[in-house]
């Protein structure tokens, strides 16, 4: 029963000091996309110790699920778990657990994607009364859709028939090449789905409000996916275009006031454009990104060990 432990263990440890080592680094608003990779491997590793744990938790438990675990490797292999003839309430009360925990994450997942397609198809039915298609339109194809409202905004509705949305005001303040830069900026979180991350986020916080490393996901997830768009369209039309455009679209709503925000992201997202800091290297962005990949590697060699030691 050591493996089990020690995937629990790692699991907590995980979850606790990836947080705070991530929080205390300054090269994720250099690199978004390199965070939301790194973000998401701490996520699965996180996630894949407690899975390990609760698998080989119900094979020390019962000697049915150990046999079909086990069904195919050596008799060496089963001996070096040190599972024993029964894993004792320990083991079924951990198997139960996580095995509960899991449920209850699915459960989560399920009802933010079924609530986000049940916003999306409330604001489309929306749209298609305030904004008709028009004689001959594809109601199959993206489209920019132009409401008339006071207040400047702009934002991307997903879906089959992606759709762009504008405000009049917004029409207004967004001035030269603005417009295209935000559309860039939406199309960026549509192509790299973006609202998948959120809804995963929400989901493992939600369910999980205790848990560090899911809290932490779900803030750092919406800030990052804000900043990787922002990059997707400064790269095609200039840091400075789209920070104006973020000026306009906010200026009104007192982001960028002395007084507390309630969209603090949007004053440093517009410092960060026009700071212009440096991407970093791309061989230390490969490096990133590897070491972030044999994150989730590390408790499948914890949970492997024992049986390939036996083998050799």
């Amino acid at each position: 029963m050591m493996v089990p432990a020690a995937l629990l263990l790692l699991g907590a440890l995980t979850a606790v000091l990836a947080p705070r080592l991530l929080a205390r680094a300054e090269w994720p608003d250099r690199e978004p996309v390199v965070a939301l990779w790194v973000w998401q491997c701490v996520v699965g590793a996180v996630l894949l110790c407690f899975a390990l744990s609760m698998v080989l938790s119900a094979a020390a438990a019962w000697l049915a699920v150990r046999g079909r675990l086990f069904a195919a490797a050596p008799h060496g292999v089963v001996d070096a778990y040190a599972l024993g003839p029964t894993g004792g309430p320990w083991a079924v009360g951990t198997a139960l657990a996580l095995a509960g925990g899991g449920l209850w994450t699915g459960a989560r997942l399920t009802r933010e994607v079924l609530r986000a397609r049940a916003r999306r198809r409330a604001r489309g039915a929306e749209l298609l009364v305030r904004a008709p298609l028009l004689p001959g339109e594809d109601p199959a194809g993206a489209r920019l859709v132009v409401l008339e409202g006071t207040r400047p905004d702009a934002w991307w509705l997903p879906g089959a028939a992606p759709q762009l949305v504008v405000t009049t005001a917004a029409l207004g303040r967004l001035k030269g090449s603005q417009l295209d830069a935000v559309l860039a900026h939406e199309q960026g979180h549509a192509e790299a789905r973006h609202d998948w991350l959120l809804h995963c986020s929400r989901a493992l916080a939600g369910g999980f409000p205790q848990v560090p490393v899911f809290a932490a996901f779900e803030a750092e997830m919406h800030r990052l996916v804000e900043l990787a768009a922002d990059d997707v369209a400064s790269r095609r039309y200039g840091r400075l275009t789209i920070a104006l455009a973020l000026v306009g679209l906010n200026e009104d709503r007192g982001v960028f006031g002395p007084a507390p925000s309630p969209q603090p992201h949007v004053s440093d997202r517009v410092r960060r454009l026009l700071s212009a800091a440096p991407r970093l290297s791309a061989a230390r962005r490969m490096r990133l990104t590897a070491l972030a990949t044999l994150v989730p590697a590390v408790p499948l060699v914890v949970a492997l060990m024992p049986g390939l030691s036996a083998l050799t």
